[in-house]
This record gives C-alpha cells, structure tokens and sequence, in this order.
C-alpha cells in the first residue's frame, strides 16, 4: 500500500506512535508519506535547527516526510493552544498534492484537529482515513484548565460536536486505545463494525517476561513520575500526597518538562518536602536505566470521564521495564492494575488515598515487588505488544484501502 500519515508530532518530538507506524510499515514493505508540524512539543518552541516555513520535504530515515507550520504553543492560553491545533489542520489540509496516489491515510488523532485535512479530501473522492484517537475530544478540551468550564466550555461543545461526529462517520475506521473508550465512541456514532481496540503498545519490550529477577532488589519507596509535567497529570496531588507519606520512607522524583513545572516546584519547597526532587526530561534511550533505579513508577490523571477510557503510555512503558506502578487513573487502568496485581491504585485526586498507596508500596517486601516486576513484563507482553498493534493497524488499513476499491 501507499500510506500518507497525519501527524502534528513526529520526530525528533517524543511521542513515538507515529514513526513507530512509519518504520514498521515501511518494513513490511509499504510506501510510506507523513505530514507533520515543525517540532516544538512540549515546551512551546520550535527545536535547534528547525526554522518554519512554507514547506519542508526531507528524507528521514527512509520515510518522506511533509512538514507544514503552524502557530507554536504550548501555554495554557486557550486561544493560543487553539490556534496552535486551528493552524496545523489548515496547514496540512492544504498539502494536498502530497497525498495524491495515497491507497489510505492513518490520523494520528491526539487532537481531531489533524483529521481536518483528510476529511476534506475524503468528501472530494480522496484516499479513506483511518483515526487512531488517543484522547476523546472535545472531551479532553472542555474538562481541562483550558477551556475555562462553564459557557466557554458548552460553546466549544456546541462548535466541535456536529464537526467531530461528520468526521467519525466518514472515517473507514476508528481505533480506540482503551475498552471504555471503544464502547464511548460507538456511543457518538461510530458503528460498531468500524469501531476498533489497538492498545498502544510498549517500546523496548523483550520477549520473555522471566528477563525481570524473582529475587528482585530491596525496595526503598522509590517512586519516579517520567512525563510531561501539565496540570492534567493532577502532580500537585502528588505532591501533597508524597509529603504527607514522608515518614514511610516514600522518595517521588518527577522527571519531565511542562506548563506546570515551575508552580510544583514552588508547592514542594512550600511544604517543606525534602523527599521530592524533580529532574529534567531525559532521552527515551536513558529511560531504562531511570527506572532500573526505581522501585515504582508513578501514573497519575485527573478524574475525567474522557481519561476514564484511556491507558497513558507511561503505564506500558513502565510495565515493559518490569517496574510496577502506584496509579490513580480510574476506569481501564485501574480496572487492568488490580486483575493483573501490577501495583498500587487510589483514587483521583484523593491525597490520603494516594498517601496510602505510598505507605503501602514502600512496606513492600522485596520478594513481593519482584513478583509484581514478573506480572508487569508478563501483561506487557500479553497485552502491548507492538508488532500485535501494528499488525492490527495494518491490517484496518488494508481494509480500507480493498473498501475504496470495490466502491464502498
């Protein structure tokens, strides 16, 4: 096949969903094209060496890629962020001649606002798209400090719902990333047969979950956040939590960049938390050795309905590297954490529920820790694998493209 991704990320930006779809399907011997932004996630400039333009088609790593520009945000003003997502939709849609000869058309949808472009080009006889939706809209907009709630919020649900759902129903197929969320989008009005599970899937993943030690090494609470550090993560909770559980031994290091960081930083050193250090984001090759040091890693959202369906990619990662994890996520992950005894769960936004769980992790012996390591490798390799994942992708393109030819 001939497949054109749409992406505002993509590398040399962290979020490895869309190469990792490039690469492999490039492997398994399919022409592969991506639009994308010039890279400024997550902290709101353009990178080293980049400077935008019109358009940027370079080869990288074998792959051709379209870069397009767009306003570059990433502050919690609404009308900035807003602009940030408007302009790459209008950007991208406009590289149309870059699509041409495409059999079908993979959205990476962490925003819908991607899918603009091959929306359009679907209702003027383009190639079908595929949506991979990575966090409900306009959910995710309306419950966060963006929106601002109340009015705000109920007009930008009455702008994006009729768009959102038109978009749905012309898509060949949608994936959600989590049960519920799957069940949430057959709700809006994706019919159930174009409705598909694909977890995502955990990177550096070995094949044999015995790779973790049974007589793992002595516990000491050492908790790790690594992620972006914004104000959906709920990290003040945290924070709060991790004080109040200081005299378990519990130590939190938060790792990572973000709108929020300077405003944690600040409550930490208010609370007179010693046992609470945050560090710089480090390269996702280093982030094995960040958690061989840990003895849990943290996964912490705030109690929304959208993330209720949803299983942050920190969740696997960590389970791919055998560390268990103490999460307040609710619904899937919540729900996968306790039937698959990987760790800790508490409520969102609860800071004596999640001060507990901390007591709780670092009374862990190091004999139960290790047999939550081999549980966490075993559900990884079960459940996020990606060459599964990407099998699957394949295949719902594939799909796609055979409906496009017979007319459907």
């Amino acid at each position: 096949m001939k497949v054109l991704i749409v992406s505002q990320y993509f590398p040399p930006e962290n979020v490895p969903i869309p190469s990792d779809v490039a690469a492999d399907l490039r492997a398994r011997g399919h022409s592969v094209r991506v639009i994308t932004g010039f890279p400024s996630y997550p902290l709101g400039r353009v990178f080293p060496g980049y400077r935008q333009r019109w358009r940027q088609r370079s080869m990288e790593d074998c792959v051709e890629v379209c870069r397009v520009p767009l306003y570059v945000d990433h502050s919690q003003s609404t009308v900035k962020r807003m602009l940030n997502y408007i302009t790459f939709a209008l950007s991208s849609a406009s590289a149309r001649r870059f699509v041409r000869g495409a059999d079908a058309i993979y959205v990476y949808a962490t925003q819908m606002t991607p899918a603009l472009g091959p929306w359009l080009w679907r209702m003027t006889g383009g190639a079908p798209y595929v949506l991979h939706v990575q966090d409900l809209w306009p959910d995710s907009i309306t419950g966060s400090s963006l929106s601002g709630g109340g009015r705000k919020a109920r007009l930008m649900e009455l702008v994006l719902n009729p768009w959102i759902g038109r978009v749905y129903r012309r898509a060949a197929a949608v994936i959600g990333i989590a049960p519920t969320m799957v069940e949430t989008l057959v709700e809006r009005g994706v019919s159930a047969e174009r409705a598909e599970l694909v977890f995502n899937w955990a990177r550096n993943l070995s094949a044999d979950p015995e790779t973790v030690p049974k007589s793992s090494k002595t516990p000491n609470g050492r908790v790790v956040y690594a992620g972006n550090v914004g104000d959906m993560q709920d990290l003040e909770t945290a924070i709060r939590a991790a004080a109040a559980s200081a005299e378990s031994g519990v130590t939190l290091s938060i790792i990572g960049e973000g709108v929020a960081k300077a405003r944690l930083q600040h409550l930490a050193s208010e609370l007179g938390a010693t046992n609470i250090d945050f560090r710089a984001a480090v390269p996702p090759t280093q982030m094995a050795s960040v958690y061989a040091e840990a003895d849990f890693a943290l996964v912490t959202l705030k109690d929304l309905p959208a993330f209720r369906g949803t299983v942050p990619s920190k969740f696997q990662a960590a389970l791919a590297h055998g560390l268990p994890v103490v999460t307040t996520v609710q619904g899937d992950v919540r729900r996968l954490a306790e039937e698959r005894g990987v760790g800790f769960t508490a409520d969102a936004e609860s800071i004596d529920d999640l001060a507990r769980a901390f007591r709780e992790a670092a009374r862990c012996t190091g004999a139960e820790r290790a047999e939550m390591a081999v549980r966490s490798k075993e559900t990884a390799q079960r459940l996020f694998s990606r060459d599964e994942a990407i099998a699957r992708i394949e295949e719902i393109l594939r799909r796609a493209a055979e409906e496009r030819k017979i007319g459907k």
